[in-house]
């Protein structure tokens, strides 16, 4: 029982310290300005690496069918929609209704 305590204990200072560090680190300062602008793609560079894999290969290989990869097809709709409404609840709410629509009928 004391490993596993000291296992969690340890996980949780691993966590936490990688996301305080910087916070705490770099609150009392500014970047420089192609470090923030640099900083900025970072979230778009994230989401990329995370719907990529989902969309294009969901079992693990390359997958473009309408019936065995839905959330591809559905994907192409809600993007326009993000794109022009940039409402996050819009975005949202149209996706599951279209994946919903689109399981539904084929």
């Amino acid at each position: 029982m004391p490993e596993i305590t000291l296992l969690i204990f340890a996980m949780a200072v691993v966590t936490f310290l990688p996301r305080v560090l910087p916070i705490l680190l770099l609150s009392r300062r500014s970047l420089p300005e192609p470090i923030e602008r640099w900083l900025t793609y970072v979230p778009v560079a994230v989401l990329a690496a995370l719907l990529a894999p989902i969309l294009f290969a969901p079992a693990g290989a390359l997958n473009f069918t309408v019936v065995e990869n839905p959330a591809l097809w559905v994907s192409i709709p809600v993007f326009a929609i993000a794109f022009f409404t940039r409402n996050l609840i819009i975005t949202v709410l149209s996706g599951m209704i279209l994946i919903a629509l689109f399981r539904f009928f084929i």
